[in-house]
């Protein structure tokens, strides 16, 4: 990635140029430095000992994101060195011990955004961002929707799976969140396997996406509802960062009014293309 160049995420570890400090939590279980290294390596990354221009990516393997650095160790000064090449315009991605996990398993990390302790040069805050844990990298236009399979013996793919009335809506959503600076996200590596989701403040928004063309409209509004309150609560009780919302997007309203009271009863956003009223 061009040191001054970044659209907040780093999609992948082949061509980078990693500096690791620290052991790194993978699913888990901590990893020492040096394996951390060699696993990167097998994915296209290069590898330097210590801080300079040729780093790219900047692995903090022991941040735990809210954390302030104490620069008497060697890793947090060179967390405030990269905050001073960011200063003069030089752009070094920061990733965290989930970032880096992420890249591992091929899923793009967030760049950590920086800022100095008030009234210090010699202190970094690593800022928490709302959707840290839920939400994953930025979702693609026509991604088709997945599901786990075997959860029920309804067959999902005939219902939403790759049809171009889910994608369509998928498309409109994306443009529509666009117009407001908003990015729509898939979910994060480990959390629930919602369709699609986005923040806003602390407010992370979490949503299932049903098409209605050419099956029964009552059937798949009642399992976006039961699907989308399943994921809510499973967040909740992991007690992820941020206020859960969970949200009904639907290609068009549907017939019956009554789904609108329903979901409100619920605590969920009912909302339908192209207007997405509430989003």
């Amino acid at each position: 990635m061009d040191g001054n160049l970044c659209d907040g995420w780093v999609h992948s570890l082949s061509g980078q140029t990693l500096c690791i400090t620290g052991k790194v939590l993978i699913d888990g279980e901590w990893v020492i430095r040096k394996d951390c290294r060699e696993m990167a390596q097998q994915l296209g990354a290069g590898w330097k000992p210590d801080f300079s221009r040729k780093i790219t990516v900047f692995v903090h393997g022991d941040l735990a994101s809210q954390a302030v650095t104490d620069t008497h160790r060697e890793y947090s000064k060179k967390l405030v060195r990269a905050a001073w090449e960011r200063d003069r315009g030089y752009h070094v991605c920061v990733v965290d011990g989930d970032g880096f996990a992420d890249l591992i398993g091929g899923h793009p990390a967030r760049c950590r955004e920086l800022q100095r302790a008030q009234g210090t040069d010699d202190h970094v805050l690593v800022l928490p961002q709302a959707g840290d844990g839920i939400l994953g990298g930025p979702l693609q236009r026509h991604r088709v929707g997945r599901h786990d399979s075997g959860v029920l013996a309804l067959d999902l793919a005939h219902l939403d799976k790759g049809t171009e009335a889910y994608e369509s809506t998928i498309a409109a959503l994306i443009d529509h969140l666009s117009r407001q600076d908003i990015e729509l996200r898939g979910h994060a590596r480990n959390a629930p396997r919602f369709d699609a989701g986005w923040s806003r403040d602390d407010e992370v928004f979490i949503a299932e996406v049903k098409s209605l063309t050419g099956a029964s409209e009552d059937q798949q509004i009642r399992l976006g509802i039961g699907q989308v309150l399943d994921y809510a609560h499973q967040l909740q009780l992991a007690r992820t960062f941020g206020q859960i919302r969970p949200v009904l997007v639907l290609e068009k309203q549907p017939a019956d009014p009554r789904w609108t009271s329903l979901a409100e009863a619920s605590g969920i956003l009912l909302t339908w293309a192209p207007a997405f009223t509430g989003c």
